[in-house]
Parts: C-alpha cells; sequence; structure tokens
C-alpha cells in the first residue's frame, strides 16, 4: 500500500514526542531522497572540475580517467564506481578524502571495495610520500591484511597512473547507469530494512 505523503510539518518538537504516523509520512520523503542519491553524487563529482591543485589534470579528470582505465581492464562495475568515486571526499575531506570516500560507498559495497578505498590514499603514497619526507611504506603495516593486495593493485594499476593528460578518459556521463545500478539499494546498514521497504511498497 503506498501511503500519501503529508505535506505539513509535525507537530513534534522532540523524538520521543513523534508518532508511528509521523515517521511513516518521513519514510515517504526519505524514499525520494534515496532515489536522488546518484544525482546528488554526479552533481558532487562536478565540483572536482577545474581544480588541478598543481597536477597535470584537474581532480575530476583524474577520477574518470582512474574509472576508466579499471573498466578497461574488464573490473565489474562496483569496482569500477569506487574507482570513480575515490577522490569524492577531496573537497570536504581535504585531510581525510579517503575516509569520506569510502563513507559514503559504504552501504552499496562489498567490504573489499569498502577497504580498498578507505586506505588507498595510504597506498597511493607509496609512490610519492618520499618527496615529502614521508614514510613511502606506510602501507606495509597492513601487510598480511586479505585487502593489502587488492588496494595495491588499485594504486599501482589504476590511480597511480591517471595523471596523463593524453590518456583515454571517459566522460562523466559515461558513468551514471553504473552509478544508479551501484546505489539502488543498499548492501549494508543500520537502516537497510527502512530502505527497502518503501521501494517495494505497492
Amino acid at each position: 500500500m503506498t501511503h500519501k505523503i503529508d505535506s505539513h510539518r509535525p507537530s513534534f518538537r522532540s523524538f520521543e514526542d513523534s508518532t508511528a504516523e509521523d515517521w511513516q509520512n518521513i519514510l515517504q520523503h526519505q524514499a525520494q531522497m534515496f532515489t536522488e542519491l546518484p544525482e546528488r553524487i554526479i552533481a558532487h563529482l562536478q565540483l572536482l572540475a577545474g581544480d588541478f591543485s598543481g597536477f597535470p589534470i584537474d581532480r575530476l579528470d583524474h577520477c574518470l580517467q582512474t574509472a576508466t582505465l579499471a573498466h578497461q581492464a574488464g573490473e565489474d562495475e562496483e569496482y569500477v564506481v569506487c574507482a570513480l568515486l575515490h577522490d569524492i571526499g577531496d573537497t570536504l575531506g581535504s585531510l581525510n578524502h579517503a575516509d569520506l570516500a569510502a563513507t559514503i560507498l559504504q552501504p552499496y559495497v562489498s567490504e573489499a571495495n569498502y577497504w580498498m578505498v578507505k586506505h588507498h590514499a595510504i597506498f597511493q603514497g607509496f609512490y610519492f610520500f618520499h618527496h615529502l619526507g614521508m614514510d613511502r611504506h606506510t602501507r606495509d603495516q597492513f601487510k598480511g591484511h586479505p585487502h593489502y593486495d587488492r588496494t595495491a593493485h588499485f594504486c599501482q594499476a589504476y590511480d597511480n597512473p591517471a595523471f596523463d593528460p593524453e590518456r583515454e578518459t571517459f566522460d562523466l556521463t559515461f558513468f551514471p547507469p553504473m552509478i544508479k545500478r551501484v546505489f539502488a539499494a543498499p548492501k549494508a546498514s543500520l537502516y537497510k530494512s527502512l530502505v527497502d521497504e518503501p521501494n517495494n511498497a505497492d
């Protein structure tokens, strides 16, 4: 049964005073918000355009190039979306961008892909940390971890070489169908059953 969305604001002033009816209405509003998540992700990716910050290509093209390389290598769709979004946190998480990207992806991707995105900044450091007076072998603290090789390969094959102005790079318009499929339904979340329920309503 589809519930009519009440456009009026509820009367409660604290959650403890709210009612089941209030929350049914809130869930209906939230269902629309969940559906629009891919569009918000694409809009946020576009904020990276034009931000070169001293690099050979801008941050958006780096994300697109990383995803293009992964796609051309035959990686699956979820992996390609992770490659596309791995640096989406640069705008708001300048000092912890990998954590922010991983948090966005976490409900929708495998544990292996989540871990890879969350730790890619440390693994990518193998290629440049020594130029900053940092330890390029910082990633070695994770040796023996089940996802170490996966993350090292991501950086070596896709993230590290994705700064080439001459390399073929797919346009952002290539990726929205993938983003929509990956973000269609959460795999794991505190609110998973609540997200699924509106989508399954008759």
